[in-house]
């Protein structure tokens, strides 16, 4: 609905649009609006206020009266009834040979008695924010999970265990056992932190799900020990824990990858071991503006982007015309985001 100030503004430049010699058609549809109804709003000789919210409204021949919604809301609030949803109070009442209104009816007046949610006791549900975390560098967010790998027995699979750092996308940790539990997990932090050099007054946030693996008591002591920062996503949510999720959906769906299973647990380690090192090594993600999780792991990205807009800017001013658009920026964030807040969010932070 358009307030009158806002009718009245745009009526006169469609008008002065007019007088232009713009065409009514276009000058309307330009303001987002029809022929029509700027004649309907002019068709007293001057712009009027939109009418629908204080027009008179017969009521309906078959409203329920007071006493009748009265007598709803009376039986919805006996002790019988008082946790039951209107599609159980309904056929119960006819049951006792007494209709007093349809389902829908029941529904209609429990909302506008702010009474249809969570009767009796149930409590409305909470809203949990996610675990919100930035990186600026490598080694600072790592997110980790553990998925299946089948086997050709039925019924039995090896479990690999991923450790994928938040900033660079690199695996930095990884291992495939028989099992899935909290001693293979610590074991694995432990061995991360050495491979990375990490020193343990450096801050490290570990995100994962909440696995008995994830939330066994041995790695929580071994992160407590290491000084790392436990975090978890929100039961049942994947997408808190999205950059272990997709890399997990890479590498089942990679070319090579067994549509019938491993056939031990030693070939399913190399073929693993053959991915992770392409991953790192070669492939050029996408999230990263096509450089590999090792160079931005180790810091030569940012060279290997510089040269490529060399290359752009150069070609340009060998062919201008070839060129209608900037060249590609070949640019990656200086931060990445775990759950990143909302823009609404950012808006109220403003």
């Amino acid at each position: 609905m358009i307030a009158l100030p806002q009718r009245q503004e745009l009526v006169a430049d469609i008008e002065q649009a007019c007088q232009d010699g713009a065409p009514l058609g276009l000058a309307c549809a330009e303001m987002g609006l029809s022929a029509r109804t700027v004649a309907r709003w002019r068709r007293t000789g001057e712009v009027r206020a939109d009418a629908r919210p204080t027009a008179a409204r017969p009521a309906p021949a078959h409203k329920l009266s007071e006493q009748e919604r009265q007598r709803v809301l009376d039986v919805c609030h006996e002790a019988r009834f008082a946790d039951l949803p209107p599609a159980q109070i309904v056929p119960r009442l006819a049951d006792e040979g007494t209709y007093l209104a349809s389902e829908s009816s029941f529904y209609r007046i429990l909302r506008a008695a702010q009474e249809q949610q969570h009767r009796g006791r149930a409590k409305a549900p909470q809203a949990t924010e996610p675990q919100r975390h930035v990186a600026h560098g490598p080694n600072e967010v790592w997110s980790w999970d553990v998925t299946y790998l089948p086997s050709q027995v039925r019924g039995m699979f090896f479990y690999l265990y991923a450790v994928i750092d938040l900033f660079s996308r690199k695996l930095v940790a990884w291992e495939v056992h028989a099992r899935e539990g909290g001693d293979e997990a610590a074991a694995l932090m432990e061995r991360a932190c050495w491979r990375e050099r990490r020193r343990h007054n450096k801050p490290l946030v570990l995100h994962a799900d909440n696995g008995a693996a994830q939330k066994a008591h041995t790695l929580k002591s071994k992160l407590e020990t290491l000084g790392i920062t436990p975090s978890h996503s929100r039961p049942g949510v994947s997408d808190d824990n999205a950059h272990i999720e997709a890399w997990f959906r890479t590498c089942k769906y990679a070319p090579g990858y067994p549509p019938n299973g491993f056939e031990d647990i030693d070939l399913a380690r190399q073929w693993v071991l053959k991915f992770v090192t392409w991953y790192n090594g070669e492939h050029l993600h996408s999230g990263l503006s096509f450089v590999t999780p090792e160079q931005r792991h180790s810091g030569v990205a940012d060279a290997v982007l510089r040269q490529r807009r060399e290359v752009y800017a150069q070609a340009r001013e060998r062919h201008p015309l070839r060129w209608k658009r900037p060249p590609r920026a070949w640019q990656v964030a200086d931060e990445v985001w775990l759950n990143p807040p909302s823009k609404l969010d950012q808006r109220h932070a403003a």
